[in-house]
This record gives structure tokens, sequence and C-alpha cells, in this order.
């Protein structure tokens, strides 16, 4: 039972820091400063959406006993093998931006080359692979670092003063809405692999079957509150100094309420802070990417760390050599939020499939939740990428 309890929170703590990433941490500084307290609003529909989305695939995935991509490929044959290219192909893109993110980590504490701070937290998040009990050492570094980042970003926000009031207040009653900001928000926090991160971790600790149900949904949804404490704490850090007429860095926004609350201090709290963020996403996405693998053939369940450690060499070698290529940054980045309303789809139409889910049955109410969030996704990313290539080929 201790060993369940110690996986449970392993999992959700790998799937918050997963979604915590230096992705995360500038767009929540960037949607702050252009919405203000009114981006409360965004946080709060964000939340609903992501435990919509979350609490169905952990579910099904648990009682199915089966990885997204083999209930995906029970549904339509192939469609498995379809998903897994798209969660490989964007995890391998954010990945080179989460070790870009590590490597500008060591930067600012120690003043090395963010080249060669890369290739060091690199070799790190390695060395969590080479050990025989890797998910258990990876599941309570993910907890180590969550708490040191949630902690010292408490700190910053409450030296910044912000305007709680004025915050709550238009969490409610929004000002401006902004549907960008919406689908970045959800497909930050459960789109492409990251929402598969912890239910992919439980199955392979052995957490698995209806009997699981009730502490699966308790992990699903701590991990998604996890995430959003951090969210809303740095959004509250930012709003404060924002507030006070501060301008962010347009460089490095999210790092602005720390430098301003303590200067040169306050800048190694923050390369702390996005140093673990980042080290973390490597390591959720390069697991949960090799996760994926395991169908196409029985060589990468076998020797899935070796897979992983590749995977984790492959990110770091392209951050180092050629850098972060923008173009493909972006455009990955709206197909992860293709890829939910694709994946939750699939996990749906599994949820009210016998031979799928024997004699489970999927409460109504989580159908409807998971229908809404999967139009409502579908549509905006729809959007989204044909701005994007209208601006490629205009």
């Amino acid at each position: 039972m201790k060993n369940n309890r110690s996986a449970l929170l392993g999992a959700a703590f790998l799937m918050a820091t997963s979604a915590i990433g230096p992705g995360f941490l500038t767009q929540t500084a960037t949607f702050t400063q252009t919405l203000a307290a009114s981006f409360g609003f965004v946080i709060l529909l964000s939340i609903l959406l992501d435990i919509g989305a979350q609490l169905n695939i952990w579910r099904i995935i648990t009682v199915s006993e089966k990885k997204a991509q083999d209930i995906a490929n029970n549904i339509i044959p192939g469609a498995g093998y379809f998903l897994a290219i798209l969660i490989v192909m964007g995890g391998l893109a954010f990945n080179i931006g989460n070790v870009g993110g590590a490597g500008l980590g060591l930067n600012i504490l120690t003043g090395i080359q963010p080249e060669i701070g890369a290739i060091i937290s690199g070799v790190i998040a390695i060395g969590i692979f080479l050990f025989k009990e890797a998910g258990k050492i990876m599941d309570r570094f993910a907890q180590f670092m969550g708490f040191i980042m949630i902690a010292l970003t408490v700190y910053v926000a409450y030296n910044t003063n912000p305007p709680i009031a004025d915050a709550a207040t238009h969490t409610f009653i929004p000002e401006k809405i902004d549907v960008i900001a919406i689908i970045t928000l959800v497909g930050g926090t459960v789109g492409g692999y990251i929402t598969f991160a912890g239910a992919h971790r439980l199955l392979d600790a052995g957490i698995k079957g209806q009997a699981a149900l009730k502490e699966v949904s308790k992990s699903s949804i701590s991990a998604i509150l996890i995430a959003s404490i951090m969210r809303v704490v740095l959004f509250l850090a930012v709003l404060g100094v924002v507030s006070q007429g501060v301008k962010l860095d347009p460089a490095n926004p999210a790092a602005t309420p720390f430098s301003h609350v303590a200067g040169n201090i306050g800048l190694i709290i923050f390369g702390i802070v996005i140093w673990a963020a980042s080290i973390t996403s490597v390591i959720g996405a390069a697991y949960t990417s090799v996760s994926f693998l395991t169908s196409f053939s029985p060589i990468f369940d076998k020797h899935k760390n070796y897979w992983i450690i590749a995977f984790i060499i492959i990110s770091t070698a392209i951050l180092a050599t050629i850098g972060r290529p923008a173009q493909v940054l972006v455009f990955v980045g709206t197909l992860n939020g293709l890829i939910l309303p694709i994946s939750l789809g699939l996990i749906l139409l599994a949820a009210h499939k016998q031979k799928i889910v024997g004699t489970y049955k999927h409460p109504i109410w989580l159908t409807i939740s998971g229908v809404i969030v999967v139009i409502l996704m579908a549509v905006l990313s729809i959007i989204t990428l044909s701005k994007y290539l209208n601006n490629i080929f205009a």
C-alpha cells in the first residue's frame, strides 16, 4: 500500500512537472502582462478543461490496463501508431526547448555557456535512467523539484504584493478573454505527451484495474492542481510587478518578478526555478515519448531505459549544435494542441467498448465533459493552425 501511495504521488508530480517547463513559465508571464488580472479567468477555465480531459484519459488507461497507443489501435487499426508518431515528434521538439531551458538555468546560476549547461543537464537526466530502480528515482526527483519550484515562487509572489482582491474578482468576472491563451494553457498542461506521463507511469508501477480507479482519479486531479498551483503563484508574482508599472524583460519575461523582488539573488532563485522546471520536463518528455514506442517493437520495452537515454542524448545534441529551430517548435506546438482532441476522442470511444474496458461503466458526466473538451480544443486548434499556415504562405 505504501508503494502504491508513493507511485500515485510520483505519477502526479511527473505529470505536473512535465507540464511546468520553460514554455510554461514564459507563457504565464506573457499572458499575465497582456491580460492582467483577467488572466485568472483563463487559468480557472483551463483547470476545468484540464481536469475533464485528464480524468477521462487516466481512468480509461487504468481500467483497460493498456497504454494509450494500444487503446487507439483497438479502436481504429493504425490509429495508435499515428498517435505515437505525433507524440514522439512533439516530445522531441519540446525536449529541445526543455534542454535549452535547463542550459539557461545553469547559465544564470554559474555563468557557464547555455550550451554547456544543456549538456550537463542532459547528463544529469541520463544518470537517473542508469539505475535499475529508475522509475522510483524519477518519482522522487519530480516531487523534490516540484516542491522547490513552488516554494521559491511562493516567496517571490508574496514579496511582489500582488492585488489579490482584483485578481479574485476578475477570475470570475473577466474584463477581456483571449481564446489563444486558453488553448495554449490547456495544450501546455494536458496536450501532447504531458497528460499520458502520469497514466503510463502508473501502468508501469502495476497500478491498474477497476479497483485502483478511486486512487487514480485522486492522483489525476492532484497532478492538475499541482501544475495549477505553480501557474497561479507565478501569475500572482508577475501581476504584482506588472500592476506597479514594471515592464517585463522581453527576452525572459518570467525572470522579471524574481529580479525585481531580490535583484541578483532573485535571478539566482529564478535560475533554480527554470532549471528545476526544465530538467523535470526533459525527464517526463523522454520517458513518456519512449512509452509510446513500445507498441512498435518489443525491443523498446525490453531496453526502455536505454531508449530514454538515447532520446535525451538526441535532444541535447540538437540543442547544443543547431539550437532551437523556432519554426519547428511553433509548428509542433500547434500540433500538440491538435493531439489532445485526437487522443481524448479515441479514449472516449474506448470508454464505451466492452472489449476494451470490460464490465466498467464510464460516468456519463465524464463523457460529456470529455466531448466538450474535444470539440472546443479541436475548433480552437484548427483556427490557430490555419492562422499559422496563412502566415507561412501569405
